[in-house]
């Protein structure tokens, strides 16, 4: 097998098995599955962390409760008195990110010529999810704004600053998803590629195959991945913020 055929193969979405429901076929995805790993995680650790909790924190609790307050910070000063509501959406969606953008470095590394005993591959890098994740932020602050300013209201913030804008104020809520999904995507699909090439060159390799792949990663699957979470969180409060702020 060749270099580009290794490359295909490799950014293929394979269907792990299918759902047979009134005779129709669901197939379901790599992506889902390992989305369902992340969501799984993310449910067991609230359930860890948040047992035998104690009045004056320490330790992993104390990890846990700086995080939280540095969210409820950073929600009020993006949404005023809506931070309850739109606190935790905000922080479940940096979290799920932030998971499924890093859970990719757990795979080994190629050793000795031979592949990893299995291969995990970041959800974020199926357009499906990342389209998914911008149509609900963008929806989310669609609603937020129409419920905060009232119909009414919302109308007159698309004809803002001057009645001429209207159509580019309409566009932006093609652009904005279409933005943050793209980002996304296109961020995360390049770095997989980058450490997939990587790892099919070093593949054959008897020495340093195990060496090379350790600092790009660090940069590609873990700073990567994190600001690529970051980025596209903060660009959903913004967008919300913006809806829902006072005229």
């Amino acid at each position: 097998m060749n270099l580009s055929e290794e490359l295909m193969g490799a950014l293929d979405i394979e269907t792990a098995f299918t759902i047979v429901i009134a005779g129709h076929k669901i197939p379901v995805t790599e992506t889902v599955i390992v989305s369902w790993v992340v969501m799984a995680l993310l449910i067991i650790a609230a359930l860890v962390f948040t047992r035998n909790l104690q009045k004056i924190p320490h330790g992993a609790q104390a990890l846990v409760e700086g995080g939280i307050e540095f969210l409820n910070n950073f929600s009020k000063n993006q949404f005023g008195k809506y931070a309850n509501v739109f606190g935790p959406y905000i922080g479940t969606l940096f979290l799920f990110l932030l998971l499924a953008n890093l859970l990719p470095a757990l795979t080994p590394v190629f050793a000795m010529g031979k592949a990893p005993p299995f291969d995990i591959k970041p959800p974020t890098r199926d357009i499906n999810l990342c389209a998914a994740f911008a149509l609900i932020s963008i929806l989310l602050t669609l609603v937020s704004g129409i419920i905060v300013r009232g119909p009414i209201g919302w109308l007159k913030t698309l004809f803002n600053p001057v009645p001429v804008m209207l159509p580019f104020n309409l566009m932006e809520y093609i652009i904005k998803p279409l933005s943050l999904c793209l980002r996304l995507f296109g961020n995360m699909l390049g770095a997989f590629i980058i450490m997939s090439l990587i790892d099919i060159v070093l593949g054959n390799a008897i020495k340093f195959s195990i060496l090379i792949p350790i600092p790009l990663s660090l940069y590609f699957d873990f700073f990567d991945g994190f600001i690529q979470a970051l980025v596209f969180t903060f660009l959903t409060a913004l967008y919300i913020s913006e809806a829902v702020e006072s005229e």
